[in-house]
């Protein structure tokens, strides 16, 4: 009697660690077919594209895992792993990293927020990616040139730890610190960021900074395909700034804040983007337009959205980016005074609360030279090869499906 007495509770302790506990799938398949304009052939021309593109919508292509158990008093042990492919062709996307995306575990407090170790999204991410109209309603087609401020999430750091902070009255911190892991240097390819946000009815603020160092290898080279300090990780496919590979540090400082005028929001954001220290090939990377100091670009978006009903929204922005460019040891490079005035339309329209249709119209105008001190080419995201000139337009017809 006292064994099946034992037995009973154990299978009833068992039961209620169960309940105490939930692990949920979820996903986002986002699919599209594109015509593009002016896509480069050779220097100086370029001719239409019309592709299937599953890699640049208004949300990534995922699947993935999230889990929580109840440790009791309030504390929470929580995980999330996010793998990243492209539904055309079923390939891995984020460099063929398994969970691409992020994977990351941690604890949750209800009396002072979440720590969490991982693969995780900076505070650039965090407090300003969600003020842009990127994240909103343009997608990937519609972020800042070549992602240049992580806005639209590109890029991940490595081997960091995050911590939350719960809302007070509106207001939200955050601070996340990556380990560079090189022996006898603590600040070699280490990431830092921080950001504050601030939530209140109609009025939504963010700020944020980021400081990456070594960010050829640390940043944008931190996934299963990228080389090493002899590569160029930052993209020799992206001139925006796939020149500046040799930077000491990259840092992102910005600040932005969004409006509700009962169904019209407008938002506004400002970021100071900074390659530092150009010439570090013994720990970055490759330098062969020589050059040295500082590349410094400043960018700026307004964006509009219209809520016309509750399965119906449209939006429309503008972006303007200035790189400031650097100096040359070398004779005849100039990587400086490039341009982009950048404009998007939007709309997106659910079948339910699940399945969207959308469209999404850029265009795109560029000029000055680039950070390969080469003439300006417009520029509109990752499967292109770029403009053949200054000047690009780019129309998605997508559905969307989430689980």
């Amino acid at each position: 009697m006292k064994k099946r007495l034992i037995l009973l509770t154990s299978l009833g302790l068992t039961s209620v660690a169960h309940a105490q506990s939930s692990v949920t799938l979820f996903g986002i398949v986002d699919e599209a077919v594109e015509a593009v304009s002016n896509v480069k052939t050779s220097p100086g021309h370029g001719r239409p594209v019309y592709q299937m593109n599953g890699s640049s919508g208004l949300n990534g292509t995922r699947w993935g895992l999230r889990g929580q158990e109840d440790l009791g008093g309030g504390l929470k042990a929580v995980f999330l792993l996010e793998n990243g492919f492209d539904p055309g062709t079923g390939k891995l996307n984020q460099g063929n990293d398994e969970f691409g995306r992020e994977a990351f575990v941690g604890l949750t407090g209800d009396q002072w927020g979440a720590l969490t170790v991982g693969r995780q999204y900076d505070s650039v991410v965090d407090f300003l990616g969600p003020l842009g109209s990127g994240e909103q309603w343009s997608g990937n087609r519609g972020s800042h040139p070549g992602d240049i401020d992580n806005f639209n999430d590109s890029y991940r750091a490595n081997n960091s730890v995050k911590f939350r902070s719960l809302s007070y009255d509106g207001v939200t911190f955050e601070a996340l610190y990556s380990f560079g892991g090189v022996a006898g240097s603590a600040a070699l390819n280490q990431i830092y960021s921080f950001g504050l946000g601030y939530r209140n009815g109609p009025l939504s603020l963010g700020a944020a900074y980021l400081n990456v160092r070594d960010p050829n290898i640390s940043f944008f080279g931190n996934n299963a395909s990228s080389g090493g300090i002899g590569t160029n990780n930052v993209g020799a496919t992206n001139p925006v700034y796939g020149g500046y590979a040799s930077a000491n540090t990259y840092q992102v400082a910005g600040v932005g804040g969004a409006y509700a005028f009962g169904a019209a929001t407008v938002g506004l954001t400002y970021t100071n983007i900074q390659f530092r220290g150009l010439g570090n090939t013994a720990s970055a990377g490759p330098n062969p337009n020589g050059f040295t100091g500082n590349a410094i670009f400043n960018n700026a978006e307004v964006n509009f959205k219209y809520q016309f009903t509750p399965s119906l929204l449209a939006g429309v922005a503008y972006d303007y980016m200035h790189n400031g460019g650097a100096s040359s040891t070398k004779t005849g490079v100039n990587g400086s005074g490039g341009r982009y005035n950048q404009f998007s339309l939007g709309v997106d329209y659910f079948l339910s609360r699940r399945t969207d249709l959308y469209a999404v119209g850029v265009y795109q105008i560029a000029s000055g030279y680039d950070s390969t001190g080469q003439a300006t080419t417009a520029e509109l995201g990752s499967g292109l090869s770029g403009s053949g000139t200054g000047r690009q337009a780019l129309l998605r017809l997508g559905i969307r499906h989430r689980f």
